[in-house]
């Protein structure tokens, strides 16, 4: 029995952004039904070179398929500067369930953007207004790219705002996508006055505020993923339907992190998680619902899904590189 390596390349061509959005719908469905174990992430800090790991494991059953795995993954923000390497690199374990095969070996840093944009995606589809057409991104990273190839997946997107203080990001996010989109550079309430906005920023002073965002905005907060980051103003999160993907994590390092551990935000003032919305525990956007927030901090059983989705696809077309990890003439 072999094992498949997947470089990045191999991933993000075999993460079909379709086909991820809903295997990551099918994965917040299962968690919220219960059929998926996840245990807490965890943590080794490495202060001596500015960086730490962390380990994401998870297994889920989405009723028709199940799936596990375990992602390695770093957050190393000298790498740049001081080694030519990403901050950020993942590697993904994909295995058998029922065996524990190691069935492939991928890159985790491709897996981690596709999932990410579809967590997204997901949550714009149930939140965001059905005839949504405009979408405006703040922070025009690595992040922004997936999030638009998603959100367009669930909704006609048209036109694209995006907004970031490296013009230089700019420009390069408005060369790739002006074949597709009407797309240009606007300040964060022009981007935050379309459809959807998604923010995929590293900032700990929120840029969004209430007056930033139209009356029935759709807002994907993507970058806060540790204690103390914060995008979107108290004032905002307490106007807007709250949703979040996990309530310890977002509480502990979501863009909620901040008012709910000042006691300015609590339980109250979050309307539900997102797989309450996929299993219609509770509703999705309705006519009278203004300014929606979806709180994104990353699962593991995304990770697992969208693994799953990228395997798949590949053994389809004979990618990627078998070998012999494991001996199994035993």
């Amino acid at each position: 029995m072999q094992t498949l390596l997947l470089d990045s390349d191999d991933v993000d061509e075999h993460a079909r952004m379709a086909d991820v959005i809903g295997a990551v719908e099918d994965a917040f469905g299962a968690y919220e039904r219960g059929d998926a174990q996840m245990p807490a992430k965890s943590y080794i800090d490495l202060p001596q070179y500015n960086g730490d790991f962390r380990s994401m494991p998870a297994y889920l059953d989405a009723g028709e398929w199940d799936a596990a795995g375990v992602k390695w993954v770093n957050v190393h923000p000298d790498n740049p500067a001081d080694h030519d390497l990403p901050t950020v690199l993942g590697t993904m374990i994909y295995s058998d369930p029922e065996t524990a095969y190691p069935l492939a070996i991928m890159d985790g840093t491709a897996l981690t953007m596709k999932r990410t944009g579809a967590a997204a995606a997901v949550a714009t589809d149930y939140l965001a207004v059905p005839d949504a057409t405009s979408m405006g991104i703040v922070g025009a990273g690595v992040q922004a790219y997936t999030q638009l190839d998603a959100i367009s997946e669930v909704r006609p997107i048209e036109e694209v705002v995006v907004s970031d203080l490296d013009d230089e990001r700019v420009e390069r996010f408005i060369d790739a996508y002006d074949d597709e989109f009407d797309v240009r550079a606007g300040s964060i309430s022009e981007a935050g006055h379309c459809d959807v906005l998604s923010t995929v920023t590293p900032v700990r002073d929120p840029v969004v505020g209430l007056e930033d965002v139209g009356e029935r905005t759709h807002v994907n907060a993507i970058g806060a993923d540790a204690e103390g980051k914060h995008e979107l103003t108290d004032e905002l999160l307490l106007e807007a339907r709250v949703v979040i993907d996990d309530h310890e994590q977002c509480t502990h390092s979501g863009e909620v992190n901040v008012p709910y551990s000042e006691g300015t935000l609590s339980d109250e003032d979050i309307y539900g998680e997102i797989g309450e919305l996929v299993t219609e525990k509770k509703a999705a956007r309705e006519d009278d619902t203004g300014v929606t927030v979806f709180d994104s901090t990353g699962l593991a059983i995304q990770d697992v899904a969208a693994a799953r989705v990228v395997y798949q696809d590949a053994r389809e077309h004979e990618a990627g590189f078998d070998f012999g990890l494991i001996h199994t003439d035993r």
